[in-house]
């Protein structure tokens, strides 16, 4: 018999942690602010203490689950307008394991946001190298030595999608490569960046959906377990 709660509109998996690792999510978009009070509270109530996670939240998503659920951290802790947040509760004591992050472009730390927060709720403390794609990848090379000696490198990358193929050709850490909607045109909002991460020459990339810094994050905590 495996435990949840059954809420009406959710069916809350309090089993998940035991299965995977790795905790249930409050996915943000589609629910209502009480919903997502709802739920968080629900999984804060329930005994084992994991980080209980709320992602791609709005602004009144995010205020109504700390009104209900006090103490959650917020990433960005303030965030301009249309942007959305992620919410960590009972973030996890520390745990071993170097990750870098490392980001094309500006455009893309959104995304390292998501990650770098729900890496934090699961104990990991990430480094951030940001803005060191490769149209000027001598940016790369000034901060070789931290690629090499990561445990585990996220790439995160739009437009061409480029960047993890030359990662993941420096070092023999694992490699997670995200695509993100960044780009003009014909960057088709990301899919090029994933089919380009998916055709790579390099191998061994593990490769998660456009923008999916959560998948990224939740991927490292399952090969650094």
């Amino acid at each position: 018999m495996l435990p949840f709660t059954e809420l009406g509109f959710a069916k809350v998996d309090h089993h998940r942690t035991l299965r995977q690792g790795l905790p249930e999510a409050v996915y943000g978009p589609g629910k209502t602010p009480a919903q997502c009070a709802a739920i968080v509270a629900e999984l804060l109530a329930a005994s084992g203490g994991g980080p209980v996670l709320l992602t791609r939240a709005d602004q009144a998503q995010v205020a109504a689950s700390l009104e209900a659920s006090p103490g959650g951290r917020r990433t960005p802790l303030e965030p301009e307008l249309g942007r959305l947040s992620t919410v960590v509760w009972r973030q996890q004591p520390d745990r071993n394991g170097s990750v870098l992050i490392c980001t094309a472009g500006t455009g893309d730390l959104p995304v390292a946001e998501e990650c770098t927060a729900v890496l934090r709720a699961f104990g990991f403390s990430p480094s951030l190298l940001g803005d060191c794609g490769v149209a000027g990848v001598h940016r790369l090379f000034a901060s070789i030595e931290a690629v090499t000696n990561a445990d585990v490198v996220i790439v995160i990358a739009g437009m061409e999608g480029a960047l993890p193929s030359l990662v993941a050709g420096l070092t023999p850490a694992p490699v997670i490569a995200v695509p993100t909607s960044v780009g003009y045109g014909a960057s088709l909002e990301g899919v090029t960046a994933l089919l380009a991460m998916h055709a790579s020459c390099a191998a061994g990339i593990t490769v998660v959906g456009i923008d999916n810094g959560f998948g990224a994050a939740c991927a490292v905590a399952r090969v650094l377990r």
